[in-house]
């Protein structure tokens, strides 16, 4: 089977190289329409130098567990029904923070098409904030 593979590969790279490049791209793509990822340190900063908001997407129970300081709890599930909480913070860079970094993208779309410019997602999601050993609040 795997010999197979690598023929194919052998016999149609051409085929094969335009496959992945359109893969990376559309990858590349997705990621860009939920929002630009930042890295727990670069979050930091954002937060200390421009003020930006925090918006916690886990549920309920993940975020008692622990958050990060100054975090708006906003689970996905009721993210539809209050999106008008985040009106006011339109001028200002938004960070969608979720578990692993998987869930902000959908959300980000959402929240640039209702006019939120400066969207951007937490890479990694609380898992690597918690691997980066930064401050959590319980």
């Amino acid at each position: 089977m795997v010999e197979q593979v690598f023929e194919f590969i052998s016999n149609h790279y051409i085929l094969v190289s335009a496959f992945v490049f359109l893969l990376v791209a559309f990858v590349i793509n997705e990621g860009k329409l939920g929002g630009a990822a930042i890295t727990p340190t670069n979050l930091v900063n954002l937060v200390n130098r421009e003020g930006a908001v925090l918006v916690d997407i886990r549920d309920t129970k993940e975020y008692s567990s622990g958050h990060i300081a100054g975090a708006v709890s906003m689970p996905v599930s009721s993210i539809d029904a209050r999106i008008g909480e985040l009106e006011s913070y339109k001028d200002k860079p938004v960070v969608l923070v979720c578990k692993m970094g998987q869930h902000a993208s959908a959300t980000g779309r959402k929240l640039k098409a209702l006019g939120f410019e400066n969207v951007r997602r937490l890479s990694g999601g609380m898992a690597e904030w918690t691997a980066s050993s930064l401050p959590m609040v319980k």
